[in-house]
């Protein structure tokens, strides 16, 4: 029996997979290195050198309230959890928006939704806005950017600053992976494309600085595999997966940089542009109001040194802060006119060295979301989110009269409408409201005509687009 079992291909056949599914899962098993202890003032020593890399990492679809590093009970994202322990970890963030495309475009350019104009699906980042790569690039980094989600391709003007963008070939993603994706064409593949091909980067300019963006997409697809298969079948549980997934192929990632002697020259950056919903306002998902649930995200700074305690921030910043402070910390000049703050004078603060700058502590912070950004005969719709304090006001466009204004110390969920008790607060948040909202943008964002391959890719992340009009015969 053993030499008829010998002699047959198939087992030769199922050995091989075996030994493939053991190959990659092996990519993930890593123990995060150890690394120099410094003091948080060494953080100004970085823009005396030229040879820190930056490694961004944006994991789509991610709230911050699912993350060890953020207190969830669940072991989701040890790697992270880790990594922020020796770093920097704001503990309030907010996105810009509960979409992609017009958070990322906030994210890039430092600029408020209503001000870079990226509000409606064809709308793209104008070519005159300045992107952070176009600065790497200047001062001689190579720069690549990897992405697996439709709304930051090239054509929406994100390539902009970049050797290299581009979407990994898509692998078979094997049986050994589940996934509860919201559409019934999901992506295919898996973010271990995306870790491959940022790997590859990282071997071929290890020599060299760099800039590398990764955008991972497996918690939007609620995709992961068997091995981080640890909490359970429902929906939630399920996004739970794919979060200690993604925190896996992070994992890798941090070992090939270690693997080329790199984290002690490389800062990486850890981020995200929306959450995701589970039912605390009604909906599952994401890019249709502007709840805490869905704008809070998280933020993680780890410098190429090792801090130990790590600096945590506690007060409220926002997306559009990300790049203003990196370059403040490598001394580059920075994009100009953003609406963007560096924060280095509040991580400083937060470690004991000196007193944060007036007015950075307390800014308002801002969210827009057009609800008809997927129709565009329809007519705008937007909701904007404004946190002033302890307080967050949701104001409809369509509907002033009606604010919804939020208590966060006692009510933090959201649920519990306290407008009628502030009414001259409520009128303060409304102006300023009305005023962003009639605030002509900075930039002409273009409007980009999709073709049905980026329609139909657009859709696997699970949005319906508004059907083009079809052409009169003549």
């Amino acid at each position: 029996m053993v030499r008829r079992l010998l002699d047959s291909p198939w087992f030769y056949y199922s050995l091989a997979a075996v030994l493939a599914v053991l190959a990659i899962a092996s990519q993930f098993e890593v123990k995060l290195p150890s690394r120099p202890v410094e003091d948080v003032s060494e953080l100004a020593t970085l823009r005396e050198q030229d040879d820190i890399n930056v490694v961004f990492l944006l994991i789509d679809t991610l709230r911050a309230d699912r993350m060890g590093a953020y207190g969830y009970s669940r072991k989701t994202t040890p790697t992270i959890s880790e990594l922020a322990s020796w770093g920097i970890r704001f503990d309030h963030v907010q996105a810009h928006s509960s979409w992609t495309k017009t958070s990322m475009a906030s994210l890039w350019t430092g600029l408020l939704p209503r001000h870079i104009g990226v509000l409606r699906y064809p709308h793209a980042v104008s070519d005159e806005a300045t992107m952070p790569a176009e600065i790497f690039q200047q001062a001689g980094y190579k720069t690549a950017g990897i992405f697996r989600n439709g709304w930051v391709a090239p054509n929406f003007g994100f390539a902009q600053g970049f050797d290299q963008y581009f979407r990994p070939k898509p692998s078979a993603t094997p049986d050994r992976f589940e996934r509860r994706s919201p559409s019934t064409h999901p992506l295919q593949g898996s973010d271990f494309d995306a870790t491959d091909s940022a790997q590859e980067f990282v071997r071929a300019h290890a020599h060299e600085p760099f800039f590398l963006y990764v955008h991972y997409m497996d918690v939007h697809q609620y995709l992961y595999d068997i091995e981080s298969a640890h909490f359970g079948t429902t929906l939630s549980d399920t996004y739970d997966n794919a979060i200690h997934w993604t925190d896996r192929n992070v994992s890798s990632l941090v070992a090939t940089l270690d693997d080329h002697d790199l984290l002690t020259k490389t800062m990486i950056v850890i981020a995200s542009d929306h959450g995701e919903a589970f039912y605390e306002h009604g909906i599952e998902g994401h890019a249709q109001n502007l709840y805490r649930e869905v704008t809070e995200t998280p933020l993680i700074v780890i410098p190429p040194f090792r801090l130990d305690p790590g600096i945590v921030v506690e007060h409220k910043v926002q997306n559009i802060d990300i790049w203003p402070t990196v370059f403040d910390i490598l001394g580059l000049d920075g994009m100009p006119d953003t609406d963007g703050r560096s924060l280095l004078p509040l991580i400083l603060a937060a470690g004991g060295q000196g007193a944060a700058l007036p007015g950075l502590e307390d800014r308002m912070s801002t969210a827009e979301l057009d609800q008809t950004w997927g129709r565009v005969s329809a007519e705008p719709k937007p909701i904007v989110a404004m946190v002033d304090g302890p307080f967050r006001m949701v104001h409809h466009a369509v509907a002033p009269d009606d604010p919804e204004l939020y208590d966060r110390r006692t009510d933090a969920t959201e649920n519990v409408n306290v407008a009628g008790d502030h009414p001259e607060l409520v009128a303060r948040l409304r102006a300023r409201a009305e005023a962003y909202l009639a605030a002509p943008p900075r930039f002409e964002a273009p409007e980009v005509e999709l073709d049905a391959m980026r329609r139909a890719q657009l859709r696997a992340l699970g949005y319906e687009l508004e059907e083009p009009e079809p052409e009169e015969e003549p």
